[in-house]
């Protein structure tokens, strides 16, 4: 009833000048008709027909202003999805109207497809870069390690976070491009097990201990990017723990954890480390810090349907858990049947990380 009130009103207003006229109309008509000593009869009679006629007009003409109204209201609401320009219709006004919105519309059309050209023109020229760096990177990784020294070794580990940062480049640009995951039935213990092979000269060279018991559990996900978010939440792990070590299970609840015993993270910073460039405390006293391992780990986690979450307390380390659709090593029919549900069921799979100490 109020929308209806706000329409009326609006139509009313729209329309104030005509009703104006029109009062003012009738109000020189009767003073003519008594000034000349017209009987209040036929008046009265030529008023009632008169008003017959407008209540008879006014309502055909509100139901149209509210269809319009209505039309108007459906093109806002789907304007992200016209794909032609508007018919030209309706009164002159109207018209020109249309042609300013069309003409609007076709400069966003043409800005919109030069953007689009222009992003992947630059995904592919990074892309490019980064694959092209990789040879020289690994080149130099040979050159190092036929000679072990301590200098090399040292090296070895500044050219290692090298390496993690161009491929941290190649993710990002792959997040922002078109879709790049693929969602397949994945033995768990393998795709950890890699992540810690990666990883294994930095907890030599710092002297952390390793604690994992392998699973035999299968997960729904994109190896690729599961990958990719364990060895960021490693890389994290190590680069903030400076004596004891990090512990990696897998819970009969579900969860992979990944735990460490390093400074921790400021209750302050915990609602914003998943932010694009926030580095909190710890990232600008080590000054290592890009933002950018948490923010793309919490959006591949999210493309994923996981969710990502983290508990610290500082001095005691941090904890990471995945929370994951496991699926029972058994039968392989079992196994597949629950796979094609969990795909006709996309909700049913989710990721939540979670960090303790």
């Amino acid at each position: 009833m109020k929308k209806f009130i706000k329409i009326f009103g609006t139509y009313l207003h729209s329309h104030l000048l005509a009703i104006t006229a029109v009062a003012v109309l009738y109000i020189i008509m009767f003073l003519m008709l008594w000034a000349y000593n017209v009987p209040l009869e036929p008046l009265l009679y030529s008023y009632a027909l008169s008003g017959l006629i407008l209540a008879l007009i006014v309502p055909f003409h509100f139901y149209r202003y509210c269809k319009r109204h209505k039309q108007r209201r459906c093109l806002l609401h789907n304007a992200g999805l016209q794909t032609e320009p508007l018919t030209i219709e309706g009164s002159l006004v109207e018209q020109d109207y249309r042609e300013i919105i069309n003409q609007m519309w076709q400069l966003n059309r043409e800005a919109a497809t030069n953007f689009e050209k222009a992003r992947r023109e630059s995904i592919d020229y990074y892309t490019t870069w980064v694959h092209q760096i990789k040879t020289p990177i690994s080149v130099m990784k040979m050159v190092l390690q036929s000679n072990d020294t301590d200098e090399n070794r040292e090296l070895l580990s500044q050219l290692f976070r090298i390496e993690q940062y161009v491929e941290m480049v190649l993710c990002y640009f792959r997040l922002n491009g078109p879709n790049d995951f693929v969602l397949k039935l994945q033995p768990l213990d393998p795709i950890i097990k890699l992540a810690i092979r990666h990883y294994a000269p930095q907890f030599i060279r710092k002297k952390l201990s390793l604690h994992y018991t392998p699973t035999e559990a299968l997960i729904l996900t994109d190896q690729k990017w599961l990958l990719f978010i364990i060895e960021q939440l490693i890389d994290n792990a190590i680069k903030y723990t400076e004596s004891g070590g990090i512990t990696i299970t897998v819970g009969s609840n579900n969860v992979l954890e990944i735990k460490d015993t390093g400074i921790g993270i400021a209750a302050e910073d915990l609602p914003r480390i998943f932010e694009k460039g926030f580095t909190g405390y710890n990232g600008r006293t080590d000054k290592k810090s890009t933002g950018l391992g948490l923010y793309l780990c919490h959006r591949a986690a999210k493309k994923l349907s996981h969710k990502l979450t983290v508990v610290s307390y500082p001095g005691k380390g941090s904890t990471f858990e995945f929370t994951l659709m496991l699926m029972p090593a058994d039968p392989m029919g079992k196994t597949t049947a629950a796979v094609m549900m969990i795909c006709s069921s996309p909700g049913l799979m989710f990721l939540s990380v979670r960090t303790t100490n």
